[in-house]
This record gives structure tokens, C-alpha cells and sequence, in this order.
């Protein structure tokens, strides 16, 4: 007898983990050693899915905001020297916490660039239960001062990532603010949405980024009728007190409330669990990807519900090369 397609359509539920910490900034190895204690933890809860904030490894640049570029410039060799290769032995340790933990995970690092010094990469890894790097996404425009300290991704890497979990895809900080980004990865499948931030108590004074990123959050959710697992990392007194030194004003700064939000949110847009804000800890909330179902036959943006006649979106997903040498015909050697 043949298997009805209800039987055959595998939705899977699991258990999400959105990990709110601080690195051990700039330093690189003890960093890594929190994610897999991290890992470990999450995995202890059961946790199937372990998402960590953007950059985690090894923190983030706060002194693009908080200094001028000649200031901040020592940093940021400070920062690439930290940095991690991809692939590379840091990359190994973090797939070996993920399959022995039976995790699928997500972490934000700093990537050196492969050809030159001067790059550096905001680069989200995914790997899979089985430790396998499956893919790895690279900010495709760093946001505001950011431009200072990483060069911007291609297309390459806007891609959904088939899981034992369910169709995952992943953007870092403000891309999750970019719909065509957004589209692209809803367009390929997505069900699941992983979403990486930094804590930025740097920000305006009129924006709240605990309430930025709730907001983004649930845009997506409802939008996409997907979930979303945000990641945020906190700001660690260790962390204030390199980038501030003697500055009270930027002490204060760094000290803001409510500069960073975790949780899980749903397909109606709402959060799936009270998400955390500021304090580092795990939020643990229980996904069903069969809640996706019957929203989709409301607003199906991707589907029934949009007008591919009218509007079309090409991404260009070619990797971009500073350099294309022509092998065919290599120069002779000097006699």
C-alpha cells in the first residue's frame, strides 16, 4: 500500500537554544572553550539547535564607535591577529562540540580573509549534528562604523542550509533588516531563521536595541510564517573596561540598558518564550514546524500569495575574486 504524502511530509519539532554571553575578548582559544561549554550545556537541556550571537569569536569592534579611525586602528590588528581561519583548528574544536554534543550549530566569528591582510569577514558558521561545516554566510554590508573593520560578503553565501532540523538559513545584525536578503532566504525554503546580534549600547539615543530586534524578529516570523532564533551577545564589565579605559563618558555609554534581546519567536510573529534581555544565559523554547503550515495558506510570500509576473529578484551568487588568472596561457620562463 502506498504511503499517504500527510505520512511522508516530516515537520520536525525540536528544542532551540539562543545563547545571550559575552566572549573572553579578544582572546581567542579561551573563547572558543566557552562556546563548547556552551554547547555542552545547551545539549544538557535538550537542546538540538544551539544558535550563538554575531561575532562571538572573538567579540566585536566597540571602538569603531567609540574612537576615531587612527585611535581604533591598533585595535583592529589586535582583532585580526585573533581572528580565525576558515576552515582552520578553531573551526575543528567548535565541529567537534557539535557532534558530540548532536547539536546543530550556528556561531558567529571574525574570518580572515584568505588573500589579504586588510580583510576581515563577519562570517556566521553552520555546522551539523554530524560536525560537518555545511555552510558559513558572510555579512554582505557591515553596518555603520562597521565599515571600518569588515569587508562586505557576496551572494555566494545567502543560501538555506537542509537540516536534520528543517530548511535553516541565517543573517547577521542589521541584514536582518534587508527584505531582499530576507526574501532570498524565505524564497529557498526557510523554516528555520537564525538571527545574530551584538549587544550595541553604542546606538543613538532614541534606539532601543532590545525593542530593534524584537521588532526584526517578529517581521520575519510573520512575514515568512517561519521561526526565528535570535542570538545576542551581552557586553561583559571585562569588555567595558578595555574599550572605555579612563573615558567616564564612555563607560556610561557602554553601560546602557537594554542593549541586547534573545529568544525564540514564532510564525505569528510573537515570541515562543519570555525572550532575555541584557543578562548572558540560554533561552530554551520548544519548535513544531508544523505551525507553519496553516499561516501559509493566508500570506504565502514566496508562494500563492505574491506575483512573480510583476516582481522578480535576481541574486547574483557567484563568489567575488580580487583576481581571475588566465591558466591557459601562463607566461614563459626566462631562459
Amino acid at each position: 500500500m502506498t504511503e499517504p504524502v500527510a505520512a511522508a511530509l516530516r515537520l520536525p519539532r525540536f528544542t532551540a537554544a539562543a545563547v545571550q554571553a559575552a566572549p573572553v575578548f579578544l582572546d581567542t582559544a579561551a573563547t572558543v572553550d566557552k562556546a563548547v561549554a556552551l554547547i555542552h550545556e545547551a545539549a544538557g537541556h535538550g537542546a538540538s539547535l544551539v544558535v550563538f550571537p554575531e561575532v562571538f569569536v572573538p567579540g566585536y569592534p566597540y571602538w569603531n564607535w567609540t574612537m576615531n579611525p587612527v585611535q581604533g586602528s591598533p585595535w583592529f590588528e589586535r582583532l585580526y591577529r585573533a581572528s580565525v581561519d576558515v576552515p582552520g583548528p578553531y573551526v575543528d574544536t567548535l565541529r567537534v562540540a557539535a557532534r558530540r554534543a548532536g547539536v546543530v550549530l550556528v556561531i558567529g566569528v571574525n574570518e580572515r580573509g584568505p588573500h589579504s591582510l586588510g580583510a576581515l569577514y563577519n562570517t556566521l558558521l553552520v555546522i551539523d549534528a554530524d560536525g560537518e561545516l555545511i555552510g558559513k554566510h558572510r555579512k554582505l554590508v557591515p553596518t555603520w562604523a562597521e565599515k571600518l573593520t569588515w569587508t562586505p560578503g557576496d551572494g555566494s553565501t545567502l543560501r538555506v542550509h537542509r537540516t536534520a532540523l528543517g530548511p535553516l538559513g541565517a543573517l547577521a545584525c542589521g541584514e536582518n533588516t534587508n527584505p531582499l536578503a530576507r526574501f532570498a532566504l524565505l524564497a529557498q525554503g526557510e523554516l528555520v531563521h537564525a538571527a545574530a546580534y551584538i549587544a550595541l549600547p553604542v546606538a543613538p539615543a532614541d534606539y532601543d536595541m532590545a525593542e530593534a530586534i524584537a521588532l526584526r524578529a517578529a517581521a520575519h516570523c510573520f512575514e515568512g510564517k517561519v521561526f526565528t532564533v535570535v542570538a545576542c551577545s551581552a557586553l561583559s564589565p571585562g569588555i567595558a573596561e578595555a574599550i572605555a579605559g579612563d573615558d567616564p563618558r564612555v563607560r556610561e555609554q557602554l553601560a546602557r540598558p537594554r542593549s541586547a534581546l534573545s529568544g525564540v519567536f514564532g510564525p505569528d510573529g510573537r515570541p515562543v518564550t519570555e525572550p532575555l534581555v541584557d543578562e548572558e544565559g540560554i533561552v530554551y523554547a520548544g519548535i513544531d514546524l508544523g505551525r507553519c503550515v496553516q499561516p501559509k495558506q493566508m500570506h504565502d510570500i514566496v508562494g500563492h500569495y505574491n506575483r512573480f509576473d510583476v516582481f522578480r529578484l535576481h541574486v547574483d551568487n557567484r563568489p567575488l575574486r580580487p583576481l581571475t588568472l588566465d591558466d591557459q596561457h601562463p607566461p614563459k620562463e626566462e631562459e
